[in-house]
């Protein structure tokens, strides 16, 4: 069955019978003269949920097309006029209203009421932070990612109640080919909209990922005008660090275009010093790893309304990173007669480019959306790994050079379609077909007596492999009363063919599963609510964990990979307790078959320690959450809480038992300081944890900032201080006849300023498209 037919399968089953609707218009004026760009906004009168909005043409003339029968009202609001309410009308048949506006007197005392924290809420699915209707100043994305309630950032990943398999989407696509630590640092948090943390997926997202969906959310262009945005840095991490970047939006009559560019060269530094013993010889390693990626971004969207239910749009995006640095390892190995030194200098030249190109068409009216999108990305990641002896080194070491080139292509063709019939009751049904292509080639280098290279075919490997994904979901969405239903079914066929050329060897996998979703919800009083949801996901062996390649850090440890490995099927179930719709209290239990595992080993002829992704029988968490608003504390705002996580690994062939109880407790402040300066604090303390196969010590973060703004409010200035307690992880690996004290540090004390000037028209106008997830990139897993 090729992708065309399926597809149309799924067009076809989503066409039903449209039923009568009606239709209200009417004409906005002032003093008989006609008000083009006014906003209309339609109104549910029983929840005050916005139904739609739209704006007025050339000739001041609104309408509102299939609109269910129910009681409604309309605002009305332009800048520089007066905003206008109509009266609550029961709707039974189309309806004319219009609406004569007044100017407004600019004299008159504007009072504005302003929230100094994000908006949160909680669902069955996902908790939603709301950054749009915050006063509060992020510098970047790495501090939004920090406001997220119990979200832990280290120098290990981004974890949450104990789970460090997150998958990041932005704007729904994933990046886990990205260099994360560069994009933390370098997103400006002025372009994020909210972030949603959804621990439950439904149906619509891809089933890939056994652990929590980080989607962030960027601001799309929605005011009419042209504006934009330029934000400049600099600070002092591991040496001087800078960054710029800048962005413009123009949405004016039908078409809507925005561009934007950055450059960034951040610092830090990341530290691992490993204390472990093999026989009667100790051996003590510190690795200094400094980092110093030069990044340039670039990205234009357009949007045309061919009608005001059709659009079309074009999204390119082009990301180059470069890095040129050297770590330093040196291992003091002590035996009862001999001292010796081991040292050495691993070169690291990285260049690596991702190229995106994203078409879409949109049909919309108040009860049918229908999207059909096509997502090309091309990726390239070019690696040269030169591992050398230092003269200080006592122990012989042969210099190696290692050559690693990457190319993925990846294409996704995505349909969606959902029909609301009513308040109560939406019916969303997709179809989405990827095919990827990856080519990874190793080629392996010893020096020679004259200086040179040659090289070695034993050790090099290219490992191709071919993948083709085609889902189909459906998805229910049900409200009676205080009830609420979500329940959805995916279906997914993936065939993988992977090929080493070290071996000639081809292997085949093949998976076609089901993969259930479904949430209850009920509200108990005015106040409480309550929730609870499971779902079904797979976590498919990223490209890289696939291939046979071997890493060096240094002569004493390196990274290799698995072809063996086998994906992983997770059953998450969780309850969830709310108040006002946020956060109150939570149960998570997530059980995963075959769970993925970075699994050290040590070789006791060679001392060489050596890092592989392996399956485990068993991995079981159990989470409860507790959280608070800091409100009733005086002029604070923010909030705190506690989480309790338990952790436990199972592998009988590998003698691995690891399982631990640990407790964390985080919390955001803010205040505001005389002369208008925010000040915001975060700050996170653990008793201990399993971070993978460390079993860690207590941890600690903090970091505040202090805010201002200027130039009516045009000009933001934010001074941050970060890692002022930056605690990683120490702790021992012990299993597998292994025992290793492991320390896990990035380097301290970050000092930040960020200035960002906003200029244009600012005239309000809503619309929104969501971009199709993009899951396989998920699994190019590659960080500079």
């Amino acid at each position: 069955m090729n992708v065309l037919f399926k597809t149309t399968i799924v067009f076809l089953f989503s066409v039903i019978t449209i039923s009568a609707q009606n239709k209200i218009s009417g004409f906005i004026t002032e003093n008989n003269r006609p008000l083009e760009f006014a906003n209309v906004i339609l109104y549910n009168n029983a929840s005050n949920d916005i139904v739609t909005g739209v704006i007025s043409n050339a000739q001041g003339y609104y309408t509102f097309s299939d609109i269910e029968n129910g009681n409604y009202y309309i605002t009305v609001s332009m800048l520089g006029f007066k905003p206008k309410k109509s009266e609550i009308f029961n709707l039974l048949e189309n309806k004319k209203l219009d609406f004569i506006l007044v100017e407004e007197n600019q004299n008159l005392d504007e009072v504005i009421i302003k929230s100094k924290r994000p908006v949160i809420r909680q669902t069955a699915e996902k908790l939603i932070v709301d950054l749009e209707k915050s006063e509060m100043i992020h510098a970047n994305l790495q501090d939004v990612m920090k406001g997220v309630p119990g979200i832990l950032v280290t120098n290990n990943g981004i974890s949450y109640a104990g789970q460090s398999n997150l998958r990041i989407l932005i704007n729904g696509k994933t990046t886990d080919y990205m260099d994360m630590d560069t994009l933390l640092r370098d997103m400006p948090a002025d372009n994020i909209a909210k972030v949603e943390l959804v621990e439950q997926p439904g149906a619509e997202f891809d089933a890939e990922g056994s652990g929590p969906i980080l989607n962030i959310i960027l601001k799309k262009n929605v005011k009419l005008g042209t504006h934009g945005n330029a934000t400049s840095w600099f600070g002092e991490d591991e040496g001087f660090e800078y960054g710029t970047s800048a962005s413009i939006a123009s949405y004016k009559n039908k078409l809507n275009w925005q561009a934007s560019a950055g450059y960034s060269a951040p610092t830090w530094r990341e530290d691992l010093f490993i204390k472990r013993t093999v026989g009667n010889t100790t051996y003590n390693q510190a690795t200094i790893e400094p980092y110093n990626p030069k990044s340039i971004r670039a990205s234009v969207s357009i949007d045309y309304y061919l009608s005001d239910n059709h659009s079309v749009g074009i999204a390119l995006r082009k990301n180059t990173t470069n890095s040129n640095r050297d770590s330093r390892s040196s291992n003091k190995i002590t035996s009862p007669n001999t001292n010796d030194l081991l040292l050495s200098k691993n070169s690291f030249n990285r260049d690596q480019e991702v190229f995106n190109i994203n078409p879409y068409y949109e049909f919309k009216t108040n009860t049918h959306k229908f999207t059909a999108d096509f997502n090309f990305v091309d990726y390239k990641n070019n690696n040269i790994n030169t591992i050398s002896s230092l003269p200080e080194s006592t122990v012989a070491y042969t210099n190696q050079q290692y050559i690693q080139d990457a190319k993925y292509q990846i294409k996704t063709y995505k349909v969606d379609y959902t029909r609301t019939f009513s308040e109560a009751f939406k019916l969303s049904l997709g179809s989405k077909h990827s095919q990827v292509n990856t080519n990874s080639d190793l080629q392996s280098f010893n020096e020679n007596d004259s200086g040179g290279f040659d090289f070695d075919e034993n050790t090099s490997n290219r490992f191709l492999v071919d993948e083709s994904i085609f889902a189909l979901y459906s998805k229910v969405n049900i409200t009676q009363g205080k009830w609420s239903f979500s329940g959805g079914l995916r279906f997914e066929d993936s065939n993988t063919q992977g090929t080493s050329s070290s071996n000639n060897e081809t292997r085949q996998r093949k998976i076609s599963k089901l993969f259930p979703s479904a949430s209850i919800s009920r509200k108990i009083n005015e106040n409480l609510g309550a929730s609870i949801a499971y779902s079904y996901r797979i976590r498919r062996p990223n490209y890289n964990s696939l291939n046979s390649f071997v890493t060096y850090y240094d002569p004493l440890s390196s990274d290799v990979g698995n072809e063996n490995l086998k994906p992983s099927f997770t059953n998450r179930y969780q309850f969830n307790l709310t108040f006002d719709g946020q956060p109150f209290f939570t149960i998570g239990y997530n059980e995963t078959k075959n769970a993925m595992f970075q699994f050290v080993s040590q070789d006791e002829a060679t001392a060489q320690i050596q890092r592989t992704t392996i399956n485990l029988n068993t991995s079981k968490n159990w989470n409860f959450r507790l959280f608070a608003p800091l409100s009733f504390i005086k002029n604070v705002e923010g909030y705190t809480g506690f989480i309790v996580n338990h952790n436990k690994f199972k592998s009988n062939p590998n003698q691995l038992h690891l399982q631990k109880w640990s407790l964390m407790w985080f919390t955001q402040a803010n205040y505001e300081l005389p002369w208008e300066i925010n000040a915001e604090l975060n700050g996170n303390y653990g008793t201990g944890a399993l971070e993978g196969g460390i079993d860690a010590e207590w941890f600690a973060g903090l970091g505040f900032s202090f805010s201002k703004k200027f130039l009516d409010e045009k000009l933001k200035v934010n001074l941050g201080f970060n890692k002022m307690l930056n605690r990683g992880f120490v702790g021992v690996i012990n299993y597998n006849n292994l025992y290793a004290e492991v320390e896990s540090n990035q380097s301290r004390q970050n000092i930040q300023l960020r200035l960002s000037y906003s200029f244009g028209s600012k005239f309000g106008k809503k619309k929104a498209r969501k971009n199709a997830s993009q899951d396989e990139e998920n699994r190019i897993d590659d960080n500079n």
